[in-house]
């Protein structure tokens, strides 16, 4: 596809033989490959999408809504929607043949010769094949792909207790037969809906909060509560009518509608969720969230919460198992149950901080609880409830979960959910990548010292930089001139020129530059899409160089010769870094360390 690509672009067979042999001998690229890793798998639908609209360009010139025109134009935009399947990064690709292709379809509705209708039935096309196509084959892989991963697995929980319950196993085997509507005298677990930095449940026990914190500050005293990471008896709260005493369900049950002013009794406590004016442990800005112990003294209870249904319809709503999305408001103080997610000391056993949030304005995920496990309590005497309680739960709500919202819970999830924030052994930043100023160790034989690491050729890493660099500078140039009305190249190579630039140099520049933004931790594998397109730019500049800046047949014979040094010198770095990208034979220390870059860019200036 490199191959093509050049060729595609309006440059020589020799320029596109360049490139492909560049691609072939790079190590890593060659290294990525063998260990079946996204990104090789990335970058073939990434120049598939290029290729085919550089196809779909030169039939446009030709025979506009043939066979063979659709075919390159569907095939955009469904190697577009492959690319972003893989990776989300894919993206940065398909915005750049959606930009190239607007700035197309701004020239065709420029053309004088073509009708109105003519101009409408292309943009039409454009639109169907490279927005609206690309959608529906994403839909579709998430479709499938939900559709045959219906059952339960070990990451489930970073989803919602809806998505969890859709799935067969798992949380859909504990809901099953559970009421669906909440009621007074309900006993339920309540679950984060955030979910950072772990999923948790709303959860207490026994020991209270320290007289005096380790800053000096006081506290209530009061009995903890916390959220918990672990399914727990002690995360089960029952929901209490303030205005009765009973923490039963009545014959027939009574809902909880949105803005009904409940209690939350600890079920195995039966201490009722408190908070007051006191200050938070971990969040001094924020109130303490306890369960209220009576002492005596001049702290009276402050236990109503009005419910709020954030998904709600209509403001007469039934609070429903995993269904609604809650938020608890304090009466006294409208302070709001909130997750601050801040691990407690170990007199908190490492639990998360749970806080009344007194000054929050707007809608935040970690204001907002679930109803995960939901039973109608029977027992009204505390032995017989905690029995009920330690035992397992009993309207199957699965069906109640859209497709369309699976598919979007889990576009978010994948979107913000981050595994870990910790410093990565072989983690880079995007400035030591241009540099190659890292490697990555992927394996080692277990008796020999036979390895593998994804290392770059710095010949071809070098000269791939050098030439976006050239690439630029060459376009500023000839930009002023065609300013001041100097054409150094006629109006088909110009344009050749614009166009190589836009998918090569730009392809590089989207791929890499939105590195610099992103707060995740990076490998020096996420560069190699950008790389791809580096050193597809350079045989096209080393091209333009010999053609229009050698004037005369002396300087293109002494250029050719260096061409073929720098690409000897190329395939030698290849060679000599074939036992760390194939891992076929053992390494002495002294040889790895001759590996290392600085120390083998210098054995190569001795050597030539």
């Amino acid at each position: 596809m490199a191959y093509e690509i050049v060729w595609e672009l309006g440059f020589s067979h020799c320029a596109a033989t360049g490139a492909a042999l560049l691609l072939l001998i790079e190590n890593a690229l060659i290294t990525q490959s063998r260990l079946m890793l996204l990104e090789s798998v990335l970058i073939f639908f990434n120049l598939l999408a290029v290729l085919s609209y550089l196809k779909f360009c030169n039939s446009q010139k030709h025979r506009p809504f043939s066979p063979r025109w659709w075919f390159w134009l569907v095939l955009t935009g469904v190697a577009c929607s492959c690319a972003v399947g893989i990776k989300y990064v894919g993206v940065f690709t398909y915005l750049l043949v959606l930009g190239i292709a607007a700035v197309h379809a701004w020239h065709v509705i420029g053309d004088q010769t073509l009708s109105n209708v003519r101009v409408l039935c292309h943009l039409l096309a454009r639109a169907a094949a490279l927005v609206v196509l690309p959608v529906l084959v994403y839909l579709l892989f998430f479709y499938i792909h939900l559709l045959l991963l219906c059952r339960s697995g070990p990451h489930d929980q970073i989803m919602s207790s809806a998505f969890q319950a859709s799935l067969e196993g798992g949380l859909a085997r504990v809901t099953q037969g559970q009421p669906l509507e909440v009621a007074f005298g309900s006993q339920v677990t309540l679950k984060n809906v955030f979910g950072q930095p772990v999923p948790c449940w709303l959860h207490s026990h026994q020991s209270t909060y320290p007289m005096i914190y380790e800053n000096g500050r006081g506290s209530s005293h009061q009995q903890q509560v916390t959220c918990y990471p672990f399914k727990d008896v002690n995360n089960w709260w029952i929901v209490k009518d303030p205005g009765r005493h009973q923490l039963v369900v009545n014959n027939p049950p009574r809902p909880v509608r949105h803005g009904d002013v409940v209690q939350l009794v600890h079920g195995m406590t039966t201490r009722l969720l408190n908070t007051h004016d006191v200050a938070a442990p971990l969040s001094p800005h924020a109130q303490e969230v306890s369960c209220y112990i009576d002492y005596n003294i001049s702290m009276p209870p402050q236990n109503l919460w009005r419910l709020d249904i954030v998904n709600r319809e209509s403001d007469t709503d039934v609070w429903k198992t995993i269904l609604s999305e809650v938020r608890f408001v304090h009466v006294n103080t409208s302070a709001i149950l909130k997750l601050s997610g801040v691990p407690l000391p170990d007199w908190g056993f490492r639990q998360l901080e749970v806080v009344g949030e007194k000054l929050f304005r707007g809608y935040h995920e970690s204001t907002v609880w679930n109803v995960e496990e939901h039973r109608y309590g029977r027992s009204q005497e505390q032995k017989e409830r905690e029995l009920e309680l330690h035992s397992p739960t009993q309207v199957d709500i699965s069906r109640n979960l859209s497709f369309m919202a699976r598919f979007s819970e889990l576009q978010w999830r994948m979107l913000t959910v981050r595994s870990d924030d910790s410093e990565h052994k072989y983690s880079s930043t995007p400035l030591d990548w241009v540099m190659l100023d890292t490697n990555i160790a992927y394996w080692l034989h277990p008796r020999t010292s036979a390895q593998i690491h994804l290392l770059g050729n710095v010949v071809i890493w070098a000269s791939a930089s050098l030439a976006t660099l050239v690439y630029a500078l060459l376009f500023i140039w000839y930009l002023l001139r065609r300013r001041r009305r100097v054409c150094d190249l006629p109006e088909d190579r110009w344009l050749r020129w614009v166009l190589a630039g836009a998918l090569c140099a730009g392809g590089w520049a989207v791929n890499y530059l939105p590195f610099f933004l992103m707060e995740k931790t990076l490998f020096l594998y996420h560069y190699l899409p950008a790389l791809t397109f580096q050193i597809l730019l350079l045989p096209v500049v080393l091209e333009h160089i010999s053609d229009h800046l050698c004037r005369s047949q002396l300087q293109r014979s002494l250029f050719t010769a260096l061409v073929v040094a720098w690409f000897t010198s190329a395939c030698h770095v290849s060679n000599m870094l074939r036992p760390l990208t194939y891992g076929d034979r053992s390494l002495s220390p002294s040889e790895l360390k001759a590996l290392r870059w600085k120390d083998s860019w210098d054995i190569l200036i001795r050597k030539y």
